[in-house]
């Protein structure tokens, strides 16, 4: 079982972010990332439609004996992960914005969440944000139409740089002092966001605590890979992967998938 793929799985190829940390961290690793990017963006979908993509996506991945799932969208996470975990036997990873660390270290007391809307209005992002924010303020904004943006490799646009100002201009003015990535598209957003705050404003992923997340629980369950070999990495997309491709660099290839 250990030499088996650690699978991850995401609306799009935003998910890539979290499969760059696990691979840093865990090299020897085989891993297999699905891009569900025909059906991007999830946070519209409602609840029902999210978790039925999500199970969709997780039997592809168990079909290619992935041993551990990485559910790589914050969106599919506060939605479905609870259903997931109840109807499969592997160990599921999930990612949800990082409320606790940036209510922990703000000064201003004041936070702002960049997230999609499927994200923002689930019970497991609201249960999470009453339990850490207390005395903090919270400033939930919804990411419309960033995740197509960066879908159709536009991360530099003028339309994306707009559609950030929008967004990030009332939160500066409110004194945020740290911004919370909820998805995992919007990492692929760093150089902008630099660009548009101020200095004094840290961002928050959870790339890095997925990763480390990834390797407690395969260790708990003695899955961690032993062997030091070049690893196996597959890559597939519904949609054009010449992004995906972009995103990842020359050295992996993405391959189409009718799915």
């Amino acid at each position: 079982m250990s030499n088996k793929p650690i699978g991850l799985f995401d609306s799009g190829v935003g998910g890539t972010s979290i499969w760059k940390e696990i691979h840093q961290l865990l090299p020897y690793e085989n891993t297999i990332y699905l891009a569900d990017s025909k059906h991007a963006p999830y946070g519209p979908k409602g609840k029902e439609r999210i978790t039925e993509l999500s199970i969709k996506n997780t039997e592809f991945l168990l079909e290619k004996g992935c041993k551990l799932i990485v559910v790589a969208c914050n969106t599919a996470t506060t939605n479905a992960i609870k259903t997931l975990r109840a109807n499969y036997d592997v160990p599921f990873i999930g990612i949800e914005p990082a409320i606790k660390p940036a209510a922990l270290q703000t000064q201003t007391k004041v936070v702002g969440v960049l997230a999609t809307k499927g994200t923002l209005s689930s019970e497991l992002f609201s249960n999470t944000s009453a339990l850490y924010s207390s005395g903090t303020k919270v400033i939930e904004q919804v990411g419309d139409g960033l995740v197509e943006l960066i879908e159709a490799g536009k991360m530099d646009s003028v339309e994306m740089k707009a559609l950030l100002k929008t967004y990030l201009e009332p939160m500066v003015e409110a004194r945020m002092d740290h911004l919370v990535l909820g998805c995992t598209h919007y990492p692929y957003l760093m150089p902008l966001l630099l660009e548009l705050l101020p200095r004094h404003v840290k961002i928050i992923d959870s790339g890095e605590a997925v990763a480390k997340q990834t390797k407690n629980i395969l260790e708990k369950h003695q899955l961690l890979n032993t062997k030091y070999q070049t690893p196996s990495t597959e890559f597939y997309t519904n949609s054009n992967p010449e992004v995906m491709q972009m995103l990842l660099g020359t050295k992996f290839n993405a391959e189409f998938l009718e799915f």
